[in-house]
């Protein structure tokens, strides 16, 4: 059943054979370093992304009201295209092994954002709602697509840090000049 949604089912299949036989398979370390320019007229934010299939670079310039250009992606975009691609993949997957053949879906990650406690003005969460909306054109039934929905609720990693607390483990390496 390979190549149904864009989604090679077969490895999915074979990727879900090998954890049984060894558990640990399961698991992979993500690992995103990144460098804060601090020439001025240049991006803020640069990350090196190596992947699988290769290499990519992301760069990110703030708003100009967090003191950026405003010239590229800020943090925020990046972090709910994450949301966005990760569910939206999920859902395709869940779709697929359910067997619904998908004819477009269409994802929109919306936010309020309150900037006040960053600018140290107020201790009001910065984002009190996240909301996601799928729009799927199919011909499965409704209650077929909700399944999809559901099990991708239940499974996308982003989705899972957003509904749970996940350790945060901050540190700090100060160099002097030396």
């Amino acid at each position: 059943m390979k190549g149904m949604n864009n989604v090679d089912l077969d490895r999915v299949k074979a990727f879900g054979d090998e954890i049984k036989k060894s558990p640990a398979k399961a698991k992979r370390t993500q690992v995103i370093e990144g460098e804060w320019i601090v020439n001025e007229g240049q991006v803020q934010f640069r990350s090196p992304i190596q992947f699988e299939g290769g290499k990519t670079t992301f760069d990110t310039d703030n708003p100009t009201f967090m003191g950026g250009g405003g010239s590229l992606p800020g943090p925020m975009h990046y972090c709910f295209f994450g949301l966005a691609s990760c569910y939206t993949g999920v859902f395709a997957i869940m779709a697929s092994m359910l067997g619904i053949e998908l004819k477009q879906v269409k994802t929109r990650v919306e936010a309020d954002l309150n900037f006040s406690q960053m600018v140290g003005l107020g201790d009001e969460p910065p984002m009190e709602e996240v909301r996601v909306k799928l729009t799927v054109v199919s011909d499965a039934p409704p209650e077929k697509i909700k399944e999809a929905e559901t099990l991708a609720q239940q499974r996308c990693p982003v989705v899972y840090t957003m509904r749970n607390i996940v350790k945060l483990t901050p540190t700090i390496e100060i160099l002097g000049n030396r």
